[in-house]
């Protein structure tokens, strides 16, 4: 049985994201949409259809023509939600940018992706974003011509001087840029269209059984796929009310947040989960009303999701995989799958979905072998702005998206995830998975949190390294973690060094960066010879 699966059939949506969005409000006209407790405020679908009708005029105010491009460079807010929609509204290309980033990343998205205009905040608890903006625009090269500041009198300005729009935005269109990671090389801007998102989004709606009288929490960043698609556009097209608890995680105002509102579903990556669940005020809060929810992002402990099915009510809990680039998710757990197929797969493939696992000659492997999990259909990116040639490395003539993630199917149709190809850590000739390591070290009772990466050696090639957070009352040292590998687990795999932390270092959506822990361990072990004769 070869590894190769499809979801089943079901009628695609041939609608903009602006038309999804004005059926939801004809139809549920004065129920919640959106609450935004950090900023106190609280709309119906009719008044915030009122307050995208605003924007989507402001925007034509500036000049800006469908297809032009615009920038929102924000943590979370009633600001960025109004924008999604408006632009959305009037044909115009929302570009998402990472509120991390500094003058360096920024100059670069501002000159690649040739947006008009940016809207922003002056500064917050996190940046100086006013100052960071002039440092990335010295140069002059950008195409920027207007700088909103939502925490400034330009923002009034900007929606006193609408102006009537162009609409007319076809399903085909892209309708959002957003800028991956750029773990390896420069980051690149994927172009999504109106049936990407809406597609991908009504989907997952779908497969949670989201409908207007859900109440979806999300600490979640908008920026991301996780926030903007799997969340707020999801939202738009149910019904379903989105909840904004902070601005950016807080485990606390999430907890608040779901008590507050009745929240019925609650979405987030392990770590945020994690924290809730060990915030020392937990056990005083009445989550009873939870029932579903995503954990994506990073793999799930077993004993974590157990504490979020028994602790937090959420006993539809499902698990996504997927990337940006697919819109973003690919397959998703049921949420009546059991504790098994919820925390040692990443679920089955979402309808109207092809999945494919291949090895080095791009052939179907046989059913749990590993290779290469692809790709194909509606969600697959229209390809990376001003780049055919990287396109072509990842999309193929037959339309196959080449994830670079090494995956494994099983006779059930479900799917596991392995690692990232480069990820993949060749010890002496030995094919090692850090996820097979990763999940037996989330067995130790002391263990919280782990990554597992390799590192350089001039004998072997390779050796694996483990990073390890222990748990608030948990004890052990890097040796007895690695007393208990060569116990339980076989000895090419135990890791040569066990670096015991409080935190890791990781993306704005909680994604572990295992190439800035490679780059330290290297530094501090004195790696760099060893280092230079792997990459030769």
């Amino acid at each position: 049985m070869l590894s190769y699966a499809r979801g089943p059939e079901e009628a695609l949506l041939e609608f903009t994201i602006d038309e999804g969005f004005r059926r939801t409000v004809a139809a549920h006209p004065r129920r919640d949409a959106l609450v935004a407790r950090h900023q106190g405020i609280r709309l119906d679908w009719v008044e915030l259809d009122e307050q995208v009708e605003l924007v989507a005029r402001g925007l034509a105010g500036l000049g800006l023509k469908p297809a032009d491009r615009v920038g929102v460079w924000s943590t979370n807010n009633v600001e960025w939600i109004l924008l999604q929609l408006a632009a959305a509204r009037g044909g115009i290309v929302l570009v998402n940018v990472n509120p991390a980033y500094r003058s360096y990343e920024l100059r670069y998205v501002l000159e690649r992706s040739g947006m008009k205009a940016i809207f922003l905040r002056e500064a917050d608890e996190r940046s100086e974003y006013r100052r960071i903006l002039a440092d990335a625009r010295k140069d002059g090269r950008a195409a920027l011509r207007h700088e909103v500041y939502f925490d400034h009198p330009s923002w009034r300005r900007f929606l006193e001087a609408g102006a009537p729009y162009e609409a007319g935005a076809k399903p085909g269109d892209v309708v959002n840029i957003q800028y991956t990671s750029g773990t390896t090389g420069s980051p690149k801007g994927v172009l999504l269209t109106h049936r990407n998102l809406v597609n991908n989004a009504w989907l997952i709606a779908r497969r949670l059984g989201i409908t207007e009288g859900d109440r979806l929490c999300m600490p979640v960043p908008l920026y991301h796929c996780f926030g903007c698609v799997m969340s707020s556009l999801l939202c738009f097209l149910t019904g379903a009310a989105l909840i904004q608890p902070s601005a950016g995680f807080d485990a606390l105002a999430t907890l608040e947040a779901v008590e507050a509102e009745r929240a019925t579903a609650l979405y987030g990556v392990p770590a945020m989960f994690i924290s809730q669940l060990q915030h020392p005020d937990f056990a005083r809060f009445d989550l009873t009303s939870l029932r579903t929810g995503i954990m994506a992002g990073a793999p799930c402990p077993v004993e974590v999701m157990r504490r979020v099915v028994a602790d937090m009510h959420l006993t539809e809990m499902t698990i996504a995989y997927g990337q940006t680039e697919s819109s973003p998710v690919i397959t998703l757990s049921h949420p009546t799958d059991d504790l098994e197929h919820r925390v040692g797969t990443v679920g089955s493939a979402l309808p109207s979905t092809e999945v494919k696992i291949t090895g080095p000659g791009g052939e179907i492997v046989e059913v749990g072998e590993t290779g290469e999990l692809c790709t194909r259909g509606y969600l697959v990116m229209k390809g990376y702005d001003g780049n055919p040639e990287a396109t072509a490395q990842v999309i193929d003539e037959e339309g196959w998206l080449h994830t670079g993630d090494l995956a494994v199917m099983h006779a059930d149709g479900y799917f596991g995830i392995r690692g990232r190809s480069r990820d993949m850590i060749i010890r002496g000739g030995e094919n090692i998975y850090p996820r097979d390591i990763e999940e037996f070290l989330h067995t130790h009772p002391a263990i919280s949190e782990v990554a597992v990466f390799g590192l350089p050696d001039e004998r072997l090639g390779e050796i694996v390294c483990a990073w390890v957070r222990l748990k608030p009352e948990g004890k052990a040292t890097g040796e007895e973690i690695r007393e208990y590998c060569r116990e339980n687990i076989a000895r090419y795999k135990v890791p040569a060094y066990v670096r015991i932390v409080d935190a890791f270092p990781v993306t704005v959506t909680g994604k572990l960066q295992k190439f800035r822990m490679r780059d330290a361990e290297i530094e501090l072990r004195g790696l760099e010879a060893a280092s230079r004769i792997q990459t030769a």
